[in-house]
């Protein structure tokens, strides 16, 4: 999961830009072409991302388990050694 952007290596955190600043770049025409299209979006985008949220909170969630597991089954092979 993203922990902002202070965190990102240098390649990520300007890729990370670059789709910001595209993300702008077209609501800005899309303001210009069809204004009430735009200001509808820029409403609902918190709207949905605070309805995304228990679903990124679910994926978390299923993404601990399976690294559980994954070390579980991996920690005889550890133990033994295999991973020199």
């Amino acid at each position: 999961m993203s922990q902002g952007l202070a965190f990102l290596p240098p390649a990520d955190l300007a890729r990370s830009v670059m789709k910001l600043l595209i993300l702008l770049v077209a609501w800005c025409i899309l303001l210009v072409l069809y204004w009430p299209l735009a200001l509808l979006l820029l409403v609902l985008a918190p709207v949905l991302w605070l309805l995304a949220l228990p679903f990124r909170f679910a994926l978390l969630c299923v993404e601990a388990v399976f690294a559980l597991l994954r070390a579980l089954l991996f920690l005889p092979v550890r133990l033994l050694g295999g991973g020199k």
